[in-house]
């Protein structure tokens, strides 16, 4: 359990953020653009720009630090590495690691020698993943990392994430606009606008009966989309 007592953000004497949130497992960190989400995973990696400042008040099994025991997945496999760099010489562990979690993640070896544009969106994102898991993080930050791939391969990463933390068992926030995939993937939800709480629970509970509009909202724009991508 990493319990987020308290997270704040401010810009001067402005609260742009203030909220709390418990990580059991997996929870979604979910609300539409501008409502605090990247600010909240960029606060956790501290990663804010310079006019921007955060209390983060944190409960943790082990302790949190970026690069070490905290990995974070951005939102587009695309840019995460160096197109004009090969796979293992951006990898930094041991090939035998990277055999190890390649063979997890259903990739064939043969992808470490090659160069990520020679790879498909859900194959390079796969590689993405191998990277955040090579040092045994204790939590994993997932900004969005579904927006680039298309409906098949998000469906086919929601199965990916949810087997990867049964087995290997690392905490998991996964920051996303889109509710229902939010509860796909993830047991527990966290519902926020404009840097606050709206809603929190079970995903489950959440998507059968939802208590704001808000959440009504997001609910709606998200099937709607995902009837018209279909």
């Amino acid at each position: 359990m990493i319990d987020i007592k308290s997270l704040k953000i401010y810009e001067k004497e402005k609260s742009l953020v203030d909220i709390s949130l418990r990580i059991d497992k997996s929870l979604a960190l979910v609300g539409e653009s501008g409502s605090g989400k990247s600010l909240t995973l960029k606060a956790l990696i501290s990663m804010l720009p310079p006019n921007l400042k955060a209390s983060i008040d944190i409960d943790s099994p082990k302790p949190l630090i970026r690069g070490k025991s905290i990995s974070f997945i951005p939102q587009n496999p695309f840019t995460a590495l160096s197109p004009m760099t090969k796979i293992k010489n951006q990898w930094f562990y041991s090939t035998q690691r990277a055999k190890e979690l390649f063979g997890l993640l259903g990739l064939e070896f043969d992808k470490f020698n090659r160069y990520p544009p020679e790879l498909s969106g859900g194959e390079l994102q796969r590689v993405v993943f191998a990277m955040a898991l090579a040092k045994e993080p204790i939590l994993i930050l997932l900004d969005e990392p579904t927006t680039a791939l298309d409906p098949y391969l998000r469906g086919e990463v929601a199965t990916l994430l949810v087997k990867l933390q049964k087995d290997l068992g690392f905490h998991m926030l996964f920051v996303t606009h889109d509710i229902n995939l939010a509860a796909k993937i993830c047991k527990d939800m966290l519902v926020i606008k404009s840097g606050r709480v709206v809603e929190s629970g079970k995903s489950s509970d959440i998507m059968n009966n939802p208590k704001s509009n808000y959440t009504h909202t997001l609910i709606s724009a998200s099937f709607a989309n995902r009837e018209f991508r279909e």
